[in-house]
């Protein structure tokens, strides 16, 4: 099992040593999004980076439980899409920008390479 980096969770070593993800962290990434609630909390904290969002409001703006939200916030940090600060009696959650990116970038990064013609279009476009 990989070290689990306080900043990033588990999956964001690949960040800190700026190497190109690896199939098992994307699918580990895709796996914290899978349910509706997660994906939700997860859109909202990109919403509101960089400063992110403290629990409270996350529920009060989705309408999640406290009780269903901690389950749905811990599995989003484990992932590495989103750290957690301690602010009193308060606990922030922040998106994980950079790993949000370099998940956009895993699943773009062989786009149109099967076909040489519709390569050179989207090469154009970059």
């Amino acid at each position: 099992m990989r070290k689990r980096n306080a900043e990033f969770g588990v999956f964001g070593a690949c960040l800190l040593h700026n190497t190109q993800m690896e199939t098992k962290t994307a699918v580990a990434i895709f796996e914290a999004l899978t349910s509706e609630a997660r994906l939700s909390i997860f859109r909202l904290l990109v919403k509101y980076a960089p400063e992110g969002l403290v629990a409270g409001e996350i529920s009060r703006r989705l309408g999640i439980p406290k009780t269903n939200l901690s389950f749905h916030l811990k599995t989003i940090v484990y992932s590495g899409l989103a750290s957690v600060e301690r602010e009193g009696r308060n606990t922030r959650y922040k998106a994980n920008i950079h790993l949000m990116l370099e998940t956009i970038s895993y699943l773009t990064s062989e786009c149109c390479s099967g076909d040489s013609e519709q390569q050179r279009a989207c090469n154009m476009k970059k």
